[in-house]
């Protein structure tokens, strides 16, 4: 069955929880309930606190009892892997990807977060500077508060700067060895697409000029395409708008999810934040996967390719490891142009590490 449930410091956590007995069902809800006492089932008369509240997230996985297991040091962690979306983007871009996943590797759970300003998280007031390194340690503190040591770190473009960001920020509660997965981003300069291709800094330029309350998606999605970007952008972007009543009205109407200002911060601090020590001096241990899209060829360049597959050598030298993979058959949404594609190339990493 499918379940949901507040915790104290405002995350949702969706999994999938297959009961044979009733009585077992019962006794993971008192277990969630024990470990975040100002918790409430979703649905409840109960209150969460505000204070302390980090991310909303989801988190996929195919086995019974996962937070028994810290009270019961008898029964192993089940290994995690952290999913990381885009600029513009929520953790629901990777829940049919995340529940894949979940399916063939049973023995795993599936972490995908709301970064701040996006998505649910948007509504929980966050203190500026809105960066990447802000959003990389609001992931740290959050598995340290689930008591999760990720094995496998994913990030889709802006997410992969967010990724190498935990990676440089933390000691623990990242594991050894862990993979990262940066996917169609590259470490440092943001190289803006060319003519016809759809640029993230006057997108959200863009819709900073839209009213906050709109009355047809439809609309919105003819105002994009007029404006030069592109239908796929255009549908992606109507997803951040969700229904909302207004007093007195009988027409539906809309209200964007996320914080656009915060998002145009942590916009400029992705062109900005360089990352490339990370890559050139990888930590023992530590596993780097750059994965460019076969159609993405603007957002990478020769100098990147050559610094890249020179610190393969390096890292292989020195404990770590840095990879370049490539993607076939895909634009930069990557787990949607070639979800098959990509399946197959992270697979490696779920299958590689002992459970």
């Amino acid at each position: 069955m499918s379940t949901s449930l507040y915790v104290g410091f405002g995350v949702v956590l969706y999994w999938k929880v297959f009961c044979p007995f009733f009585c077992e069902s019962m006794d993971y809800f008192h277990q969630m309930l024990f470990l975040f006492p100002f918790g409430g089932i979703k649905g409840s008369t109960q209150t969460t606190p505000k204070s302390g509240r980090l991310e909303n997230c989801s988190l996929e996985s195919s086995f019974i009892v996962r937070w028994s297991s810290i009270a019961d040091k008898s029964i192993p962690d089940p290994p995690t892997a952290v999913l990381v979306h885009g600029i513009l983007g929520s953790r629901k871009n990777w829940g049919t990807f995340a529940r894949r996943l979940a399916q063939a590797f049973p023995t795993w759970q599936f972490l995908s977060v709301d970064l701040r300003c996006h998505g649910d998280s948007a509504s929980i007031s966050k203190r500026g500077p809105h960066t990447v390194a802000a959003a990389a340690l609001d992931v740290l503190k959050l598995v340290a508060q689930l008591r999760i040591t990720p094995r496998v770190l994913v990030g889709h473009s802006f997410g992969g700067k967010v990724v190498l960001s935990m990676v440089e920020q933390a000691a623990k509660p990242l594991a050894r060895p862990v993979r990262v997965w940066v996917l169609d981003a590259t470490p440092g300069k943001v190289r803006p697409g060319g003519d016809g291709e759809d640029h993230p800094e006057e997108l959200i330029s863009f819709l900073s000029k839209m009213p906050n309350e709109v009355f047809s998606k439809r609309d919105v999605m003819n105002a994009l395409i007029k404006e030069g970007f592109s239908k796929d952008v255009a549908q992606w972007v109507v997803t951040n708008l969700q229904q909302i009543n207004s007093p007195g009205s009988s027409s539906p109407s809309f209200s964007w999810v996320f914080d656009l200002k915060g998002i145009a911060e942590m916009y400029q601090s992705y062109e900005e934040t360089n990352l490339w020590n990370i890559v050139e001096d990888v930590p023992r241990g530590v596993h780097v996967n750059f994965l460019k899209a076969e159609r993405s060829l603007h957002r990478w360049a020769l100098e990147d390719l050559q610094r890249i597959h020179a610190a393969e050598d390096l890292a292989a030298d020195e404990g770590g490891g840095v990879e370049m993979h490539v993607l076939e058959d895909a634009g930069h949404w990557v787990h949607a142009d070639n979800p098959d594609g990509l399946f197959r190339i992270l697979s490696s990493s779920f299958q590689g590490i002992k459970t």
